[in-house]
């Protein structure tokens, strides 16, 4: 149990503190302009990692709907 507290403690400090330097570093690039070759990497990048997150998240719910998971670890000899 205090393992347990210990790591959720952990990882709400490591999300403060990336939540933090995103906050600064968008405060900082405040007046920063993006012309056309900005806004399409921009967008070339956020359509690309809803691509990638989508397509793994299919393969995770495909993967258990077909029973790969169940069957992942028991063909091992003890």
């Amino acid at each position: 149990m205090r393992g347990d507290v210990l790591l959720i403690t952990l990882l709400l400090a490591l999300l403060a503190a990336s939540a933090g330097v995103a906050f600064w570093v968008w405060r900082e690039l405040a007046d920063v302009p993006l012309d056309l070759h900005g806004w399409l990497a921009l967008a070339g990048g956020v359509v690309a990692t809803l691509v990638l997150g989508v397509g793994l998240m299919t393969l995770v719910y495909r993967s258990h709907r077909l029973g790969f998971d169940e069957r992942a670890g028991h063909d091992r000899d003890p």
